[in-house]
């Protein structure tokens, strides 16, 4: 296979920062890989803080992409979060009010969320909430409690904060949209695009979405041009100011570990054409990398997304599935690419397993147009010194 790394040319500066160094990669330049990962459980932290490997303050004020994030990583030997995006408020404006419905006798509670959503939370439990009772089933519900909270205004990328660099942020109408405009930031960051079917199943559920396609797919297909256009006109007004980003990035989560949650046939025909527009607009402002996260098994749904312009899949879940961007590129060609990959398990295994997985990563690296990446937070049962022996090898392989 003929090496698909395209060297700069003469006269052509090579990328020194990670942010440089990233793009490149992802365009297919000859470039050191960047070492990333998409961040840690909470427990994990607390673990580490136990086991003294990092303060406890370090553990309680880590956040994506903060100062405690880059001295953790550091620690650890990563370069950086990948996880780095301007959010602006694309969901539900106002949310739902937090309310706690009923007290059982164990401790605990059924609590309605921001989505309107009724969850069992226990105190004990790191996990995602069971969901009770959604207050969205159909179109009467739909126009009573959520049409107005998915109306368009201005506020929704005005107020939104933009990371200047470690703990310092500013809002976007006061000093974020001028200081994304300069570009003259070292690190990676990407516009969150938001999410086209994803928030919509956070609001119905998955039993209620699968119902509502079949029962009353006009009222589906309205809810996700209503919540496509906010997406767009959020998109469109941030872009309109100058500021400029490296990727853009949708979030989904409408997979699961045999397949999607909502029918290909409805994705193709009802939401996919709204990536389109957007992407459409992000190239042209420059924008030529664009993501997408989805938990589970995404293969039926990655030809659709990089039909409609989404081209990197971020992050590559490995799950009991195995996935691997390998195959894909196989079928879809290199217009396809990818950060994630990494198969997490084995911090909590052995050496031997770290040295097996940076090997496994080798040839997916010599594809070109790929990052590897732990798939998602690192877990509670990585151990420190495996996360760093991890890191070191893969310095070796691709530093």
């Amino acid at each position: 296979m003929a090496n698909p790394l395209v060297a700069y040319a003469a006269g052509m500066t090579a990328p020194t920062t990670v942010r440089q160094r990233a793009l490149a990669v992802l365009r297919y330049q000859d470039a050191r890989v960047p070492l990333v990962h998409f961040g840690f459980w909470g427990e994990t932290l607390a673990k580490w803080a136990d086991q003294n490997h990092i303060s406890r303050e370090l553990a309680r004020s880590w956040g994506d992409g903060n100062d405690a994030d880059a001295e953790i990583g550091r620690r650890l030997g990563f370069d950086t979060n990948w996880y780095a995006c301007f959010h602006m408020q694309t969901h539900l404006r106002p949310g739902f009010a937090r309310e706690v419905v009923r007290e059982l006798p164990d401790g605990s509670r059924h609590v309605r969320n921001s989505d309107g959503v009724v969850e069992l939370q226990r105190a004990e439990a790191g996990s995602i909430p069971a969901e009770i009772e959604h207050l969205l089933s159909d179109r009467a519900s739909f126009d009573q409690h959520y049409r107005h909270r998915w109306q368009w205004d201005d506020d929704r990328v005005d107020h939104a904060q933009v990371r200047l660099g470690g703990n310092v942020w500013k809002r976007f109408d006061q000093g974020g949209a001028a200081f994304l405009a300069a570009d003259t930031r070292e690190f990676h960051y990407g516009i969150h695009c938001g999410s086209l079917i994803g928030s919509i199943r956070s609001v119905i559920g998955v039993e209620r979405l699968s119902y509502l396609s079949a029962d009353d797919p006009d009222l589906l297909t309205e809810i996700v041009g209503i919540n496509a256009d906010v997406c767009y006109r959020a998109v469109e007004r941030a872009l309109a100011t100058g500021a400029r980003f490296d990727f853009g990035h949708f979030w989904e989560d409408v997979c699961y570990k045999n397949g999607p949650l909502v029918s290909p046939r409805f994705f193709r025909t009802v939401v996919a054409p709204h990536y389109r527009r957007i992407a459409d607009l992000l190239g042209r402002h420059g924008i030529d990398i664009v993501s997408v996260d989805c938990d589970g098994c995404i293969d039926t749904l990655v030809p659709i997304w990089l039909e409609h312009g989404i081209n990197t899949m971020f992050p590559i879940e490995v799950g009991t599935w195995r996935a691997s961007i390998a195959p894909w590129r196989d079928r879809l060609g290199r217009s396809l690419r990818g950060v994630g990959g990494m198969d997490k398990t084995v911090f909590a295994k052995d050496a031997a397993a770290i040295d097996a997985e940076v090997e496994r990563l080798k040839p997916l690296v010599a594809l070109g147009g790929f990052i590897p990446c732990p798939d998602h937070r690192i877990a509670p049962d990585a151990e420190w010194a495996l996360v760093q022996r991890y890191c070191d090898k893969m310095r070796v392989a691709f530093g």
